[in-house]
């Protein structure tokens, strides 16, 4: 288990509680002087918008220092046009764009399109993909635009993204608007901390457990021992212990360091987004957060989900969904009453973000309550099943491996392929065989999942079987089946691995500067398993080339750019590398990314 934090903290203190809400005037104070717009880039008006909206074929984008005070706390942002979150861009399918980025800072900065399908010099990866803006220059950045929907752009430099470099972008079709809706309103979901993030990554580096208010703590053991038995309490505690883990790890960051934003504005700060009573309102929610997974509802009003990832879907009716960093969820809603909370809490219950759907400005709504918080059971630990169908393969038992770094046995490198030559049979379903690489047996590494959970219906931790109707990966299916009917050709295991004392994070027990490019040929049809080794929930995201999620019987469900994988879950995709060049594949959780979860792909 986890060592005792050496940093106490108690969330209760009055000024933590101002801390979580934030100013009701907070974000940048002073734009800078911004360059005057291109001719074909004009602002758009919208209802409720807290950044301009720029439409046309070609943007000048500055990037520069500005200051701001969410808390109380002034601080320095990373800010696109002197806004947090920088302006939203819109674009239309077919046409191609023409963006001028200006670096004003002191540092190299990036911009990355993410889920935009470009040639990989334009995708915006230092080291990977281009050198980096460096301070003082202008890149341009052009591409034709070739898909629609809601998407965003953020920083891949350092930890710009944390800092506030991102924005929303909207893609209208080339042909008419599949989706009708009478008001249209970007929700951008963000996180903030106060503090440097470098030293905030260097806390979790000392005690991985810095930030988590919901240690398990004596109370809790006599609370165990009380429902279910001293007996029964201490097994359960010995058991977290050995394996030198802690079942309330939900998340690295909670609200002891973070301001949860909504368009940029704190809970206190209340965004609200306009509407007439009677009219269908399209929410594109984006999750621009560094590090926060976020549980979305609006209580008293039904979310019709009708698009992720900037792809259609076959509308389904929640009351709720989850959302990690990297992934977009459009819904639809018919308000009637005057005002309603847009209230996104975090995956572990520390905090949330805040707006509000109204008919006027000034209007609130009852903000709930947060749940209480969920702890991870053995089962998500070592793949039991959650749910009527998410059912570990052919029913077999769990099992998992306490990994010490000394450990061998029977495992394979760690790219898995499967010979050209097989029948086409032997891969019309996922793998079920795990396959643990040779590197995933070392210190980067504690713990491995042997027999997995599929479990796609499972909403995950914090969600099951709280009265809502909760989307799950399983609820999803894009209309017009997969982009490429084949079948793939090999198959391809990636095992995300961990430490959590040492706080790395790495694929295949690799971090990136150990690691070797997964390469792939051309043209090729392939599937990837995705297989979470952790306790946590990883939202795994691949430059150039969609994912599309298959059911674990091998049925195309859904086009994704970043899916969430939950401990102990095994999920497979099937890619078509139909995009030549350097690209990579990584954890969307910043932290993550910046320890190790993160791998280059080169399709050649």
């Amino acid at each position: 288990m986890p060592r005792p934090s050496p940093f106490p903290f108690a969330l209760a203190n009055p000024s933590r509680r101002r801390f979580v809400q934030g100013l009701a005037a907070g974000g940048v104070l002073t734009n800078f002087a911004l360059p005057p717009l291109s001719a074909s880039a004009q602002p758009l008006s919208a209802a409720g918008a807290s950044t301009e909206v720029l439409q046309g074929n070609t943007f000048d984008l500055v990037l520069a220092e500005s200051p701001v005070n969410f808390t109380g706390k002034p601080g320095v942002a990373t800010t696109v046009n002197g806004m947090l979150p920088g302006p939203t861009l819109r674009w239309r399918e077919g046409e191609t764009v023409t963006i001028r980025v200006t670096n004003q800072l002191r540092e190299t900065s990036s911009i990355h399109w993410h889920g935009i399908l470009l040639p990989y010099q334009m995708d915006g990866v230092p080291g990977v993909s281009f050198a980096g803006i460096a301070p003082g220059e202008t890149f341009t950045y052009r591409f034709k635009v070739r898909q629609s929907g809601t998407y965003w752009y953020h920083s891949h430099s350092g930890f710009q993204e944390l800092t506030g470099l991102y924005g929303a972008i909207i893609i209208d079709p080339a042909g008419p608007q599949t989706l009708r809706a009478d008001r249209d309103h970007v929700v951008l979901l963000s996180d903030w901390t106060d503090e440097d993030p470098m030293r905030v990554f260097m806390k979790l580096k000392t005690a991985s457990d810095y930030y988590n208010p919901h240690r398990p703590t004596a109370a809790d053991f006599f609370r165990d021992a009380s429902h279910d038995g001293f007996a029964a309490a201490l097994d359960k505690r010995r058991m977290w212990n050995q394996m030198r883990m802690s079942p309330t790890d939900l998340a690295d960051l909670s609200a002891q360091t973070l301001t949860y934003l909504c368009n940029g504005s704190t809970p206190a700060g209340n965004w609200t987004g306009l509407f007439r009573p009677g009219e269908r309102v399209r929410l594109r929610f984006i999750n621009g957060a560094g590090h926060t997974f976020y549980d979305v509802r609006i209580p008293g009003l039904k979310l019709k989900v009708v698009q992720v990832d900037g792809v259609d879907v076959e509308p389904v009716t929640v009351d709720e969904f989850r959302f990690g960093p990297g992934e977009t969820c459009d819904v639809l809603v018919e308000p009637r009453d005057d005002a309603y909370t847009v209230f996104a809490q975090s995956m572990d219950r520390t905090g949330y973000a805040r707006g509000t759907l109204a008919v006027r400005t000034g209007l609130s709504a009852p903000v709930p309550a947060l749940d209480e918080p969920q702890w991870l059971s053995m089962a998500d630990m070592m793949g039991m099943a959650h749910g009527s169908t998410g059912t570990t393969d052919h029913g077999a038992t769990p099992a998992l491996q306490h990994a010490h770094g000394t450990e061998h046995g029977q495992h394979a490198e760690h790219e898995h392929a499967m010979p050209d030559t097989a029948a086409a049979g032997a891969l019309a379903r996922p793998g079920t065989t795990v396959r643990h690489a040779r590197t995933e047996y070392g210190p980067g590494t504690d713990m491995r999942v042997d027999l997995p959970r599929t479990a796609l219906d499972d909403p995950g931790v914090g969600l099951r079987n709280n009265g809502r109707r909760v989307l799950t990966l399983a609820d999803l299916h894009t209309p017009g089946g997969p982009l490429d009917a084949r079948g793939p050709g090999r198959e391809i295991e990636l095992h995300l691995t961990g430490n959590m004392e040492r706080y790395t994070w790495s694929i295949d027990g690799l971090g990136f500067g150990d690691s070797r490019p997964l390469h792939l040929r051309h043209g090729e049809r392939l599937r990837v398993i995705l297989h979470n080794d952790t306790m946590m929930t990883h939202p795994m995201h691949l430059h150039g080339m969609w994912s599309e999620l298959e059911s674990p019987d091998g049925r195309f469900l859904a086009r994704r750019h970043t899916l969430p994988v939950q401990p102990a879950q095994r999920v497979s995709v099937r890619v078509t590398a139909d995009a030549l060049g350097r690209w990579v594949w990584h954890c969307h959780l910043m932290f993550h990314m910046d320890a190790g979860m993160f791998r280059e792909v080169v399709v050649s």
